[in-house]
Order: C-alpha cells, then sequence, then structure tokens
C-alpha cells in the first residue's frame, strides 16, 4: 500500500451501520493488505501512519482480544496509547461531555468498551473533533463484526450468497453479524430462546442495508436453523454483566449447544466461529471448538487487521 487508504465518509465508528457497503468492502481489502504487510514491521508502507496522533483507551470492561489489539495496532501504525481510567466512563465523576471535550483537546480518536452505547454516542457527539470507535458495548459489537467478516472471505473467497447461523443469545456479538453479514450479502439465520431472540430493530436495520438478495430469519430450533448452512456461529450464553442470570440462562440454552450432533445439520464444509472467551461444554463442545473446522484464532487475529484498517481509514 503505497499510500494511505481513502477515509470514511463517518467520523466515528460505533455501529458496522457507520459503513457503507463500498467502505466495508475497502476496509476489508486494506486488512487483508496489511495482514500481508505485517512481516515487512518498520519497513510496512503503513507503519508511520499514524506518527504523532495519540488515541486513547477507555475500558470499563475487561478486555483481552480488544485491548490487546487494538494497542497493538495503533502502535504498529506509528501513534501512541493512552490508557484511560474505566471510572471516567461512568460520568458521575465528570460529566462524559467533559470527558471527552478534555480527551478532544489531545488525542485524535477514543477506543471506548463500555456497557451503554448511549456513553460512546455521547463522547462522539460531544467532541466534533474526535474520532470515537465502539470497542464494544451491550447493544453492538462491531469491530468484532469486521474480524469475521475478514475470516469469512479468507476461508470462503467469495461472500455473496453464503449462509452463517448464529445458535444463541441475540445479543450485541448477533447484532453486528446481522448487520455486517447482510450488508456483504450473507445470509443470516439465529436460533434463540424466547424472549432472547435477535431485536426487532436489529433485524429491520439489517434488512435495510442488505445486498446479493441476503436475508435475515429468526428461529427456534437450533437444528433448523443450521441446516445446510456454511457456517455456525455462537457466543457465550452469560455476559458481562448478566452473571446475576447464568444459572436461568443455562436451563433456556441446554438445547442450543453447539455440539457435533448439531454441526452434523449445517453443511459439509461449515465452519465453526466464536467472538471468545469460550466456555467448552456449555455453549460449545470442546470437540467442536477445537476441531480443524474451527476458526476461532483466525477471528481473534483478524481483531488486529481489520482495527489496523479501520484506524487507518478513520484517521490516515
Amino acid at each position: 500500500m503505497d499510500t494511505a487508504p481513502p477515509r470514511t465518509g463517518a467520523k466515528d465508528f460505533l455501529s458496522i451501520l457507520d459503513l457503507t457497503y463500498a467502505e466495508l468492502e475497502r476496509l476489508l481489502d486494506v486488512a487483508g493488505q496489511m495482514k500481508t504487510e505485517r512481516a515487512l514491521r518498520r519497513e510496512a508502507p503503513t507503519a508511520s501512519l499514524l506518527a504523532g496522533l495519540h488515541v486513547a483507551l477507555l475500558f470499563e470492561k475487561p478486555s483481552l482480544r480488544t485491548r490487546s489489539t487494538f494497542e497493538i495496532a495503533v502502535r504498529e501504525l506509528g501513534g501512541d496509547t493512552l490508557h484511560v481510567p474505566g471510572e471516567f466512563a461512568e460520568g458521575t465523576r465528570e460529566p462524559l461531555e467533559d470527558v471527552a471535550r478534555n480527551l478532544e483537546r489531545w488525542v485524535a480518536a477514543l477506543v471506548i468498551r463500555t456497557y451503554a452505547q448511549d456513553k460512546a454516542t455521547a463522547f462522539a457527539a460531544a467532541a466534533p473533533g474526535l474520532h470515537v470507535i465502539n470497542a464494544l458495548s451491550d447493544e453492538q459489537h462491531p469491530c468484532q463484526a469486521l474480524a469475521d467478516m475478514l475470516t469469512l472471505r479468507e476461508h470462503w473467497g467469495t461472500l455473496r450468497g453464503r449462509t452463517l447461523a448464529y445458535v444463541g443469545d441475540g445479543n450485541n456479538v448477533a447484532t453486528s453479524l446481522a448487520h455486517a453479514a447482510l450488508m456483504l450479502g450473507i445470509s443470516f439465520r439465529i436460533a434463540s430462546p424466547a424472549g432472547y431472540a435477535l431485536s426487532p430493530q436489529a433485524v429491520e436495520e439489517a434488512k435495510q442495508v442488505a445486498r446479493f438478495g441476503a436475508d435475515v430469519t429468526l428461529w427456534a430450533d437450533p437444528r433448523e436453523a443450521v441446516a445446510g448452512a456454511d457456517a455456525i456461529y455462537t457466543d457465550v450464553w452469560t455476559s458481562m454483566g448478566q452473571e446475576r442470570e447464568a444459572a436461568k440462562r443455562q436451563r433456556l440454552f441446554a438445547e442450543y449447544r453447539v455440539d457435533a450432533d448439531l454441526f452434523r445439520h449445517a453443511g459439509g464444509d461449515a465452519l465453526f466461529m466464536h467472538c471468545l472467551p469460550a466456555h467448552r461444554g456449555e455453549e460449545v463442545t470442546a470437540d467442536v471448538l477445537d476441531s480443524p473446522r474451527s476458526v476461532v484464532f483466525d477471528q481473534a487475529e483478524n481483531r488486529l487487521h481489520t482495527q489496523k484498517a479501520l484506524l487507518a481509514m478513520l484517521l490516515g
């Protein structure tokens, strides 16, 4: 890559929906190229793309993959990171808007991992000169979806006409997956217990950006949802902040465990996906998670490359 990739039309990345189809495709192209060029280290064409720029990381929730990959991404693009204590996302010591306006004077971007999507939105609205990236909220996880789409493209080549089946809670991961999948022409099926389905808003948003005939369908029976699918995706049954519901969720989701029997209903070359961390024996059995069909660590690696591309397109 001889020059910086084209900037996105959006100031912030709070949702997959902040990107156009063309921008999402371009981001995956840039990420793939950066993945190849990483072997060049300091000689990579983008090694100084963010030179002189600082990116703040504000994490209310624990993180291994998100924090590690964003920190490495900024450094490999020549920038520096600032770690802001999670308490500043609470809005009690001082208003979120004031925190944003302070950061705006010092850093180019804020990467925030928080509970309420509204907090990320508040930061973005208060500081017109600050690029805000949603590194996970209770409602959406768009950075994960970017890595997932790159992983599928690497394994499938062409995404259009494929089917991705998600088994489990219609949560933040499922929402962003539905957005990205339909935008790229992948049909999205989701099987969930009653009361835990993908929200009507997420379904409608996905349908509005769908291309190439892709659609989203909701199922109660996981076997019907995964029948003939090209990939099966699942997530933990109890996310951060839901610990009090753990016992109830384990009862309700027991029929939604991805095991070898369920996997046999999918396509012959189906992939297994999980955003991690995984609980072997709960939402997925070890023989599936650790099988050759599993691409979970490809997904984890690709967080780095897609986030580098995102930073480059927002800030480069």
